[in-house]
């Protein structure tokens, strides 16, 4: 591994925590929020649903923008986007006005999940790509392994609306970072002009492109796992099992570490067994222990410790499946890669948000229509890779 690569993983990834932090800090501030400005649980949950929805509708912004004006000027516009609605949900005195400065925040979050993806594909693709996926991976997990125990201690010590302050301090730094340590990966030449003919021309390329679809689906029913997990555990959590915001955030980490510990693998074993087959492997390993979990909670026997051990598995499983199937999803589509990070990952936000919309109704402070949802995503996830895989094997790299 070389130190350019260790150095731009670490770059990326400090990066790319923005959007992570912005999310995991305030998952134990949940039920506090409900409580201070007087709203319904129903309420605080649309306040992370809309994050991702804007949060997935403007990666279709910068992702072409990048392509060309090159990868660090959306950056700027971007985090300074995310800065004003910090501060708005910062000074937020109602239900309202959280919802609308977390759709701010969303905005401008979105550009720390395209560039970085587009520059990894402006530097490597294949195994090599994967690795760097990986490393930035490595350096993204201390934010849900560490970040909601911060946002734990932030609200004891200064209240829930201390987690924004730091979230604004997060994103000046980014902005130094991005203006003294990063180069930038898009040469002049290699510039696309963007205008609507091109932005629908690639748009079209991209949606017909049954490997391009069925990779980013197979990634984005796997990021909804997240997002149903991110919008409901606090209360489940909190609630059914009675644990504290420290013993929460304990046991979220330990679901991200099986995440995040298994991506380091991901490029060794997609070497040695092939990227396309291990993203099968690890779909199907993903949607058994779900459907496990699923019968268990059905029958009644979901006790906190198999909740939380079986999900750790499954996670584990979704280490090898996302950072590999962005990578496959943009191998084939170099020459529009920042539309086609921008594309891939708005329809991934926009498949989480929908399935929080859908699953929020039959929310009724157990684990079980939270499980519930998880199993489909799985199932819908496998369904995919079987579909994928055949034409995906045929032009993968080698």
């Amino acid at each position: 591994m070389s130190a350019g690569m260790m150095r731009s993983a670490v770059i990326l990834g400090l990066l790319a925590c923005v959007g992570p932090l912005s999310i995991d800090m305030y998952l134990p501030a949940l039920p506090s929020i409900a409580d201070g400005l007087g709203s319904t649980v129903a309420s605080v949950q649309m306040t992370l649903t809309v994050f991702f929805l804007a949060f997935g509708a403007a990666q279709l912004v910068y992702g072409p923008i990048a392509d060309q004006v090159g990868r660090k000027p959306p950056l700027y516009f971007g985090l300074g986007i995310f800065i004003l609605g910090s501060i708005g949900c910062a000074l937020a005195p109602n239900i309202e006005i959280l919802t609308v400065a977390r759709f701010v925040q969303g905005l401008g979050a979105a550009v720390v999940m395209v560039i970085p993806r587009a520059i990894i594909r402006d530097l490597h693709t294949g195994v090599a790509a994967t690795r760097l996926m990986a490393l930035i991976m490595l350096v993204i997990s201390v934010s849900p392994m560490l970040a909601p125990l911060a946002g734990s201690g932030v609200i004891l010590l200064a209240g829930w609306r201390a987690i924004f302050i730091l979230l604004c301090v997060a994103a000046v730094f980014s902005l130094l970072l991005t203006g003294f340590m990063l180069p930038e990966t898009l040469k002049p030449e290699n510039r696309v002009v963007f205008n609507t003919r091109s932005f629908l021309r690639g748009s079209k390329t991209l949606l017909t492109d049954p490997e391009f679809m069925g990779l980013t689906f197979i990634g984005g029913f796997g990021m909804a796992i997240f997002f149903v997990f991110i919008a409901s555990a606090s209360f489940v959590y909190t609630g059914e099992f009675g644990l504290s915001p420290t013993g929460f955030s304990l046991a979220f980490a330990i679901n991200a570490l099986g995440f995040f510990s298994a991506s380091q693998a991901a490029a060794g074993l997609g070497r040695r067994i092939g990227m396309v087959r291990m993203v099968s492997l690890a779909v199907a390993g993903f949607a058994l222990f779900t459907i496990i979990l699923l019968a268990i909670a059905l029958a009644g026997h979901a006790t906190l410790f198999v909740i939380v051990g079986l999900l750790f598995c499954a996670n584990a499983c979704l280490g090898l499946v996302i950072p590999t199937t962005m990578v496959l999803a943009l191998d084939n589509h170099g020459d529009i890669a920042g539309l086609a990070s921008s594309l891939g990952g708005t329809l991934q936000m926009v498949a989480g948000g929908v399935m929080i919309a859908v699953a929020s109704p039959f929310f009724d402070g157990t684990a079980t229509p939270m499980i519930t949802a998880i199993a489909l995503c799985g199932i819908a996830a496998f369904i995919l890779s079987r579909l994928t895989a055949a034409k995906a094997t045929a032009h993968q790299p080698g």
